[in-house]
């Protein structure tokens, strides 16, 4: 009979080195970033909170010209984070900048449109947190301004350079999923738009997150999807689930829901659930990508591991970080699974190249704008509604 502990070894062996086969050419489809020359990018940052977590600093062709924010002790955290020695009070006063060739928005959530636009008008390329606008009518608004100028937009959706998204893309890429069939993108944030959260108040009054509706923050989990497939969400059916917090029963957007869940149908024809939930015991973001041949899970929060499952071959468990694939300078760890360094260089590489950035107006629409059609889903009990298209004609 043959050794149970040998037998044992071996196959175990085995599994494990086509799994780091399989690793290592899923990894090889992202070239190598270098510095483009000697080119740089004059940057101004506007918000020192969420703002000053960027690396504009670490990539050799940006230089952070300016910063601003309506808080002083934010603009002095800014001035000291990115050694920058002009600051303005306002983003309306910094884009009047001329040595400012692009700015970095990072302002409440319901002024993003509105301040991309400003500096549109102004002549700056804009990278803006997300979500990159609440209507129907900002997204028009934000396209033809765009078009008009011909600067450039990216919105700074992290979802989009976390490990195991990068990894999904080249899967996707490589045609290794098979017929796709299916996926799962979710994100959990316990307590946002709560009346006793702490984010809903600053200095006694209440913030833009007091009731802000789930579905108008979509892209940490429309951004898997999109961001892998480049598939625009066509139809939609959306519930929402009602809460008893006053946060939910007042606010400035009629909204009464502190977690939704929608159904997408696809533009290929796949079918993709979305969660984002500000109640219930959960956190943070998460994915899965199903296919006929293969099937990336994750990891999360809740211990789900990291597994790619693939037909007649052994289980991938490990995931590369693509911490290589930066330029030397910017190779740190950074928040939101490491993604803030990726969103950076991409940014300030796009601009230097002269093409558009890689999550770039229409693509940050078609991750955004599904979001706004699921949340009038809800308010009609689910009703499968049309999700309009932003694409460029």
């Amino acid at each position: 009979m043959p050794d149970d502990r040998t037998d044992s070894t071996r196959r175990g062996f085995i599994a494990a080195s086509g799994a780091a086969a399989l690793a290592g050419s899923l990894a090889q489809s992202l070239p190598a970033a270098e510095p483009k020359g000697d080119r740089k990018i004059r940057i101004g940052v506007v918000g020192g909170g969420f703002g000053a977590s960027f690396q504009w600093h670490l990539d050799p062709n940006c230089t952070v010209e300016a910063v601003s924010d309506l808080r002083a002790d934010r603009r002095s955290r800014l001035q000291k984070v990115y050694t920058c020695a002009k600051p303005y009070e306002s983003l309306e006063r910094l884009v009047l900048d001329p040595e400012v060739d692009a700015v970095a928005v990072f302002t409440e959530a319901p002024n993003h449109a509105r301040h991309v636009l400003e500096c549109f008008k102004h002549g700056k390329h804009v990278i803006s947190a997300v979500p990159a606008c609440c209507s129907l009518e900002e997204a028009q608004q934000m396209k033809e301004a765009k078009e008009k100028t011909g600067r450039q937009y990216m919105m700074a959706e992290t979802s989009y350079y976390r490990a195991a998204c990068i990894l999904a893309r080249d899967v996707w890429a490589e045609g290794k999923f098979g017929d796709f069939l299916y996926s799962e993108v979710e994100y959990y944030h316990p307590g946002i738009g709560h009346a006793r959260d702490g984010l809903s108040h600053s200095g006694g009054k209440r913030t833009w997150r007091y009731g802000y509706p789930p579905m108008l923050y979509p892209t940490h989990s429309t951004g898997f999807h999109v961001g892998v497939t480049k598939e625009r969400l066509t139809h939609v059916s959306c519930v929402g689930w009602k809460s008893k917090d006053p946060g939910f029963a007042d606010n400035p957007y009629s909204n009464p829901f502190a977690s939704q869940s929608a159904l997408f149908r696809t533009s290929g024809d796949n079918i993709c659930r979305c969660n984002v939930f500000w109640h219930g015991h959960g956190h943070g973001e998460r994915a899965q990508w199903m296919g006929a041949d293969l099937t990336i899970f994750m990891g999360s929060w809740s211990g789900q591991p990291f597994v790619i499952k693939q037909a007649g071959k052994p289980d991938v468990r490990k995931c590369p970080d693509y911490l290589d694939r930066l330029p030397e300078p910017m190779r740190v760890r950074s928040g939101h699974g490491n993604s803030h360094t990726f969103l950076t260089h991409e940014f300030i590489a796009a601009l230097v190249e002269g093409r558009a950035p890689a999550v770039d107006l229409y693509e940050s629409l078609a991750m955004t704008v599904p979001g706004i059609v699921a949340m009038e889903s809800a308010r009609k009990g689910g009703e499968q509604l049309k999700v309009p298209g932003f694409d460029k004609a």
